[in-house]
């Protein structure tokens, strides 16, 4: 059997970059003299998050953490753990999660959790993605680059076993 390999583009490149143009308006407009902190979510978020931070002329403080609910498999375990936390505090900050992709919701709600644990002044969402056919939990949104249909993507920081997140455009994966 071949590997599975990207197959029909969902989000062209230009798509997204107008997208995210559109989010940083919105995002500037929203935290205007507010200094946020941008955690982004590794390793998906990666792209999202350097392309979005390059068009917020605001002042801000970006960080990482990283979550895992799916290994190595094309589906989420449904346990979240945080493989690496935060290296800032973000007591009294408002705070912006940017995250590739939600799906199940259930990593982004348990990071929700985590972080509003630690006393931010506000916590917001930011996701490039949402698959809303697969939510398994509600959680709120506050900035949505795209709704996609219910397949497996890769590409623009989304990957299939650390392949393919190089792709400039956001891709569904064929052969799975």
């Amino acid at each position: 059997m071949a590997a599975p390999r990207p197959g029909r583009v969902l989000v062209a490149e230009e798509e997204i970059r107008a997208r995210v143009a559109e989010l940083g308006r919105a995002i500037t407009r929203d935290y205007a003299g507010t200094n946020p902190v941008l955690v982004g979510i590794l390793q998906g978020a990666v792209p999202f998050v350097a392309d979005l931070m390059r068009g917020l002329p605001i002042d801000l403080t970006v960080d990482f953490l990283r979550a895992s609910s799916y290994g190595a498999g094309t589906s989420s375990s449904g346990t979240v753990r945080i493989v690496a936390d935060l290296s800032i505090d973000i007591t009294g900050r408002h705070v912006l999660i940017v995250d590739d992709i939600i799906d199940t919701g259930l990593t982004l709600a348990a990071l929700k959790r985590t972080l509003e644990a630690r006393r931010p002044q506000s916590l917001r969402t930011c996701v490039l993605l949402d698959k809303t056919g697969r939510r398994e939990t509600e959680v709120t949104l506050d900035y949505v680059g795209f709704t996609i249909p219910n397949v497996f993507v890769v590409g623009y920081g989304l990957d299939y076993d650390g392949l393919y997140r190089n792709l400039p455009h956001v891709a569904a994966l064929d052969g799975i």
